[in-house]
């Protein structure tokens, strides 16, 4: 079956960094986009990043760029999301996430979900 499974999620200070991880498996992932979807406290689920299989094309949100990069390695089947100058804000559980090519970046659209790993930015 389609797995999704992240890691690299911590407590860091306020403009400290993590790299998270997500190893995908169980399927062929081409045509597909992977990314990474946050969710605070008492928020709905969020867009953070995404990036093609083919790699050919990223997204990410405002409230990230600049701060955020997602890249992916096929030969390890993984997506990274390397997160520099973090803030409280970023405060979240974040979850990986496969969508086909071509639709919208948004949760009800995802088709596969990874279990999430927490992030906690402490002032």
């Amino acid at each position: 079956q389609v797995q999704l499974v992240e890691s690299g999620g911590g407590l860091v200070q306020a403009g400290g960094s993590l790299r998270l991880s997500c190893a995908a498996s169980g399927r062929t992932f081409s045509g597909y986009v992977m990314g990474w979807f946050r969710q605070a406290p008492g928020k709905e689920r969020e867009f953070v990043a995404a990036i093609s299989w083919s790699g050919g094309s990223i997204y990410s949100a405002d409230s990230v760029k600049g701060r955020f990069t997602i890249s992916k390695n096929n030969a390890k089947n993984t997506v990274v999301l390397q997160m520099n100058s973090l803030k409280p804000e970023d405060t979240a559980v974040y979850y990986c996430s496969a969508a086909p090519e071509g639709g919208r970046l948004v949760p009800n659209e995802i088709v596969y979900w990874g279990q999430g790993t927490q992030v906690t930015v402490s002032s």
